[in-house]
């Protein structure tokens, strides 16, 4: 825990930016019956029967200091699906830093060993010099500040069925675009400090 607090609290410097990653599952439902569009006086009307279209995994990549995020959706989570979002970030969102801090959940896909996976071993090294790790603690995925960005994302733009991959990734650059435009920055609280005096019964007793 005070690891990723740590690396909360650094001051801002491009050349070595803190992103943090998360992704969720999410359904893809159709409609059985076309729904009745909205009139003035009468709300729209959905049926309650939908079909499933099998499902798909949400990335969400986010600077909070730089109030930035992308996000994307991908039919599988595999270890070769993580590697290339990673690929993508080091080498089209942040080509000219030095080191890519990235702060996430220690979920099998998220590791070093999943870029020699996809990609050739002299890539996969190159790829993995420029990132410096840091896993979220088991049970503290709150400490993920793209899990915030995910919660949003979801009350924002997934409150609603959505048929297809396609039109998913319609929507998520749609809320992408969006927040970036504004620049959203968040700005962390919790300090180490808090967490030895708020949090003290989870640090070992000697």
């Amino acid at each position: 825990m005070e690891d990723v607090l740590a690396v909360y609290a650094r001051p801002y410097d491009p050349r070595r930016p803190v992103v943090c990653m998360d992704e969720k599952p999410y359904q893809l439902l159709g409609q059985v019956r076309e729904p009745i569009p909205a009139e003035p006086g009468h709300d729209r009307k959905e049926d309650s029967e939908y079909v499933r279209n099998g499902t798909c995994s949400i990335f969400v990549w986010a600077e909070p200091l730089r109030g930035w995020r992308r996000v994307d959706a991908q039919p599988r989570r595999t270890k070769i699906d993580w590697a290339r979002q990673v690929q993508h970030l080091l080498t089209h969102d942040y080509p000219d830093a030095d080191t890519v801090v990235l702060v996430m959940d220690n979920l099998n896909t998220h590791g070093v060993g999943s870029l020699y996976e996809a990609f050739e071993p002299s890539t996969a090294f190159a790829l993995a010099q420029r990132l410096e790790i840091h896993h979220t603690p088991r049970h503290g995925s709150w400490l993920n500040i793209a899990e915030i960005e995910l919660s949003a994302l979801t009350r924002q733009c997934l409150d609603r069925r959505i048929t297809d991959i396609d039109t998913l990734n319609t929507e998520l650059a749609a809320w992408q675009d969006a927040t970036n435009t504004d620049h959203r920055q968040v700005n962390w609280q919790f300090t180490t400090t808090d967490a030895r005096i708020k949090l003290r019964h989870l640090y070992p007793n000697n």
